[in-house]
């Protein structure tokens, strides 16, 4: 796969316009895994932002706890190493908030649940 990859890049390496070469050029830009994968990561937001249609009981208290203990342990590991990985601190703090927002909802239906 990494063959393939290298190829890929190399071939379009020829054609980024001279704007956009900065970002193409940069250490967490698309040439690495850097990039990669807190783009691939945004699935989680979106995932997250539909349940919010989704009843309160039918949620996951430990997989959504999961989720915002990671997106904010991420969240701070992206800004200490190098290079400084703007993309995988923001979509990790999305993922953090995202999932607090649930935590809360689960919160707020298990207590309306003891009051009833």
């Amino acid at each position: 796969m990494s063959v393939i990859y290298r190829g890929l890049v190399s071939a379009v390496d020829r054609v980024v316009p001279r704007a956009v070469r900065p970002l193409w050029e940069h250490e967490a830009g698309p040439k690495t895994v850097f990039f990669w994968a807190p783009a691939m990561k945004w699935g989680l937001v979106i995932a997250s932002i539909s349940d919010i249609q989704r009843p309160a009981d039918k949620l996951s208290a430990p997989q959504t706890g999961a989720l915002a203990a990671t997106g904010v342990i991420w969240s701070r590991y992206s800004m200490v190493i190098t290079p400084k990985n703007w993309s995988l601190f923001s979509v990790n703090l999305f993922v953090a908030g995202t999932n607090l927002y649930q935590l809360f909802r689960i919160f707020n239906h298990n207590r309306s649940l003891k009051h009833q």
